[in-house]
């Protein structure tokens, strides 16, 4: 499996590779209109609200529950991905949205990764337009594994057995404050604040595996209790994910629904504050 994380020149050495631009703002910014007024010469758009996302789905589901296996095979085939396809995904918002692609096609077993720093570290040439139409490749389904994903259940399970629940929002989200989108405020109670940007160094681009352990150990991480990734909407969670492989401490489970789901269930209890 190749390493979650890649610079320009693996990528200008991996030219098989599918270079997929996963621009999603939460703003409500238009994620294509971005992607046609520049974007890495040969690159496909991935659609990130129907291409990784179910489209219908419950609100204790969250914003964006993962594809059954067929839509997601038939999406990746309609973008030129194979099974065997390595694929390159990268944002303008330093991993933010294109680790939501890495981490699907990791899990089912797919060669993925992120460019660290995307577009805004690319120094070659921009590409204007709708780009490229991909030749369509044969993505065979495969189940996503449960060992992988959490449940709300689960969730619970795993705090009140020691584990650790990160929650990959902003601090004043996961407070109570800041941008309301959710059906209540707050975190799940007994989760830690883990912002997927902490993973960044100030070049905004993931930080060495030695410092990301250190970081991890202070949230609690440790190498017996399981741990637990989630956000908004199990897209941010997923640079969580991608982090904690890159700093050798294993895969975190990933608790797609998030407090997008958690919030839309009234049984459900919220913490604020710290």
């Amino acid at each position: 499996m190749i390493p979650p994380f890649v610079d320009i020149d693996f990528l200008e050495a991996h030219p098989e590779a599918v270079l997929a631009d996963v621009r999603w703002y939460l703003d409500g910014r238009d994620g294509h209109a971005a992607f046609e007024d520049g974007h890495i010469p040969g690159a496909v758009w991935v659609d990130l609200d129907r291409q990784l996302a179910a489209i219908e789905h419950l609100d204790t589901d969250g914003r964006h529950p993962f594809p059954d296996p067929d839509a997601f095979a038939a999406a990746m085939g309609s973008l030129g991905i194979a099974n065997d396809t390595p694929v390159i995904a990268y944002d303008d918002t330093g991993g933010l949205t294109a680790g939501r692609l890495a981490v699907m096609l990791r899990m089912v077993g797919s060669e993925a990764a992120v460019l660290a720093g995307g577009l805004n570290h690319w120094t070659g040439p921009i590409e204007t337009g709708p780009g490229r139409v991909p030749s369509p490749a044969t993505f065979t389904a495969v189940e996503w594994p449960q060992a992988r994903l959490a449940d709300a259940g689960e969730v619970e399970k795993i705090i009140a057995a020691g584990g650790v629940a990160i929650d990959a929002r902003s601090h004043e989200r996961f407070l109570g404050g800041g941008l309301q989108i959710d059906k209540r405020p707050g975190h799940i109670p007994g989760a830690v604040s883990g912002p997927w940007s902490a993973v960044l160094d100030d070049n905004d681009e993931p930080r060495e595996p030695a410092e990301l352990r250190d970081h991890y150990r202070q949230l609690g991480v440790d190498d017996v209790h399981e741990v637990v990734a989630y956000c908004g909407s199990g897209v941010s969670a997923c640079m969580n994910v991608l982090a904690m492989e890159h700093a050798g401490l294993g895969t975190p489970r990933l608790y797609v629904a998030s407090w997008s789901g958690w919030s839309a269930d009234p049984d459900r209890e919220a913490a604020t504050g710290e």
